[in-house]
């Protein structure tokens, strides 16, 4: 009897033993952004990304021993339940989230990451208040901010296409309103912006602005928003006569636009990355992702990049603990798709250049 019990006591302290040393099975990342609704395909292209760049670790073994779980999130663009599902996923036990799409869901969600300890790292958001602002040492953007961009447009306008007179519009969003704001402030003397108006995200009768536009004969329209809107403005610009250049930044540069606009999307700019199809660094991602998902969306490798940002921080950092992953995240250097990638003490990359695209036959491509 006393060696039954003996045994049996054993037994028990080595399954005991055991369970305390199972911890996690996986290692969870989040993907938040909207996976359903209007921009319903951005969120989409966001997860196709993580989701190849997880596949191809968990290929070789995934990180610290354990296979990679994408978790994707719903935001719906909106701040509100860009909160919720910030929470959700902190409570799932992410070790780090990519997302959100826009800067209006990403910048109130990041404070439920930062005070959770759980590392950040969009591939959209480009509001500079992300990171120039709130200073979150977990907080990570994989692409580069409106002023940059803004800045760009500006000197694209003044200096390459010389024109001088422009009407500025924006939805109102965070990021439209400042995209618009920073391309504003940019131009500089002897550019006259004739009207600046706002418009509501979701309307799709522009027929009043316009009006008020036409007989102001701007020689461009800056457009500070998403690619719903921009379609349907650029349609109505050409039906009322407004034969001002179109121009947008990089949240309308995807293929709903030209679906929308057709074409009369023909001419339109907008600033973007450089040609990822062009990439040597990113031969390999591309063949893989289209072979898997199809044509790459705007933001489907700045996603995978941010993934695979987000794996190389666990695996040198050895644990999944946010400090830690941030700390040396911000202390590598990534080869990424895009190339060289590496992160200042803000979370901005140090290096992302804006390039002006041009809609040429339908399609985009980069204005020489």
């Amino acid at each position: 009897m006393l060696r039954t019990m003996i045994s049996l006591a054993a037994i028990a302290c080595s399954l005991l033993a055991a369970g305390c040393n199972l911890g996690p099975k996986t290692v969870k990342i989040g993907v938040a952004g909207p996976m359903t609704g209007p921009n319903a395909k951005q969120g989409n292209d966001f997860l196709n990304g993580v989701q190849l760049a997880a596949d191809e670790w968990n290929a070789k073994g995934g990180v610290l021993g354990r296979k990679i779980e994408v978790i994707p999130v719903d935001d719906r663009s909106d701040p509100k339940e860009a909160v919720m599902a910030a929470n959700k996923l902190v409570n799932l036990g992410a070790a780090g989230v990519i997302g959100h799409y826009e800067s209006s869901c990403t910048i109130p969600a990041s404070m439920i990451y930062a005070e959770a300890g759980v590392v950040q790292i969009t591939p959209s958001s480009t509001n500079p208040a992300l990171t120039l602002d709130q200073r979150r040492s977990t907080v990570f953007r994989a692409c580069g901010r409106d002023d940059q961009q803004g800045s760009m447009a500006a000197t694209f306008v003044r200096d390459r296409l010389k024109l001088r007179k422009v009407a500025v519009i924006d939805d109102k969003t965070t990021y439209g309103q400042g995209l618009a704001r920073e391309f504003e402030r940019n131009l500089g003397q002897g550019i006259a912006v004739v009207a600046y108006e706002n418009i509501q995200r979701g309307d799709k009768d522009f027929s009043a602005i316009l009006t008020k536009i036409k007989p102001l004969a701007p020689e461009a329209v800056y457009f500070g928003g998403y690619y719903t809107e921009a379609g349907l403005l650029a349609t109505q610009m050409r039906r009322q006569g407004v034969r001002a250049a179109f121009i947008s930044g990089d949240a309308t540069i995807d293929q709903e636009f030209l679906n929308i606009a057709g074409r009369d999307a023909e001419g339109a700019y907008l600033s973007y990355g450089p040609d990822v199809r062009k990439l040597e660094s990113a031969k390999g991602f591309v063949a893989a992702y289209t072979a898997k998902f199809g044509p790459l969306g705007p933001y489907s490798l700045y996603a995978y990049d941010a993934a695979n940002v987000l794996l190389r921080g666990i695996e040198a950092a050895q644990t999944a603990e946010g400090a830690k992953v941030a700390a040396a995240i911000h202390g590598l250097s990534f080869n990424g798709a895009r190339g060289e990638l590496s992160f200042d003490e803000n979370g901005d990359l140090r290096n992302i250049p804006y390039v002006m695209w041009v809609v040429r036959n339908g399609a985009f491509e980069v204005a020489n």
